[in-house]
């Protein structure tokens, strides 16, 4: 393998640390970075949040156990900007964002990959499950071998530039097998429990969260059913999600799930199982990995969730990152500001931004 610098993107955590220590392995020059992305002193934060002093204190023992240079970038303006008030913005907007992607974009292979192009790293390497496959002068983005880690979905808005510089050294075992390394290799990462899916939220429920943090949260409106009745009250639609069926705060002799959220009435709307689901939508802000726009309607499966199940679809690209997403069955959880991301077999083709 040809000899380069990798920097490796640690986060104290199983993954990132096996993939620094894979590459290691092989004979790698790397060095460790870890991005702060929190005030140690905010009183606000939690204090089971990501890159977290301790987190970085373990991450420095294994950087050192591998021999390699560790450096902590400070991160925090870019990830209030980039991260967190989109996250704010997007439920004050009656939307349900997913900031893992806006991480990925703008700070992980945006800042991070800057910083470390800077320091004369030729590739950034991540604890992601994903793979790599070059093919015709193209960098393909696919799925891990791991079907039930795999994190395709939260890598499908990189593009060509991204990938050239992109390493997953994990992406062809499984979360046993990366842990057994772990152990082989005296880690003590080993044993470290998973993160959360949300890390800066330290395991606090998001509707907890943004009342501590956000002052410009939609206020209460009513509960209305499909013919307009009022059933009753909510505190605010950035508590509810497409699909939701517990803690609507309704009486009803059937369950009741939220079948809308109709922000510019700032009202909540919700019916039996029987009226949820969606077939056909529209995407905005979309992305090809390739850096090609398909030239006309074409097949792909589709995945509109990161857990939803993939089904196939017809997709109409549109001018303006836009496109049009006719799936093959209706889905109960097509939820406006999380994304659609599309497959062909183990190629994850890109993705984009789901419109109310």
């Amino acid at each position: 393998m040809t000899r380069r610098l990798v920097a490796v993107a640690m986060s104290g955590g199983v993954d990132s640390s096996v993939a620094a220590a894979l590459l290691r392995e092989q004979g790698q020059d790397a060095i460790g970075l870890m991005l702060r992305l929190w005030d140690p002193g905010d009183p606000k934060a939690s204090a089971d949040r990501c890159c977290s002093p301790d987190d970085m204190a373990v991450a420095r023992r294994v950087a050192a156990q591998l021999g390699i240079p560790f450096y902590v970038l400070d991160a925090r303006a870019v990830f209030e900007e980039r991260v967190i008030r989109p996250f704010f913005d997007g439920y004050a907007k009656g939307l349900t964002p997913n900031p893992c992607l806006e991480c990925n974009l703008y700070v992980r292979w945006g800042y991070l990959l800057k910083e470390a192009l800077a320091l004369g790293a030729t590739h950034l390497a991540t604890g992601h499950y994903a793979r790599l496959s070059a093919q015709d002068g193209r960098w393909l983005l696919l799925r891990a071998v791991d079907g039930h880690k795999d994190q395709s979905y939260v890598l499908s808005v990189l593009g060509q530039d991204h990938l050239s510089h992109a390493l997953f050294p994990i992406g062809d075992y499984d979360k046993l097998q990366v842990r057994e390394h772990a152990r082989r290799l005296g880690l003590p990462v080993a044993e470290r429990p998973e993160s959360q899916d949300l890390c800066f939220l330290g395991g606090e429920d998001y509707r907890q969260y943004l009342p501590r943090h956000q002052a410009s949260l939609p206020p209460p409106g009513p509960i209305v059913d499909r013919e307009g009745r009022v059933l009753g009250t909510h505190p605010g639609l950035f508590a509810y999600t497409i699909g939701q069926r517990k803690a609507i705060g309704v009486a009803s002799p059937e369950p009741l799930y939220v079948l809308e959220k109709d922000a510019a009435r700032n009202v909540l709307v919700v019916g039996p199982r029987s009226a949820l689901g969606r077939r056909r939508f529209r995407l905005g802000r979309v992305n090809w990995v390739s850096g090609l726009e398909p030239e006309g309607p074409f097949r792909a499966q589709v995945r509109v969730r990161y857990k939803a199940i993939e089904v196939g679809a017809r997709l109409v690209p549109l001018p303006g990152r836009a496109a049009e997403v006719e799936l093959d069955q209706a889905l109960p959880d097509v939820t406006p500001g999380q994304a659609a991301v599309f497959y062909d077999d183990q190629v994850c083709l890109g993705g984009g931004l789901i419109l109310p």
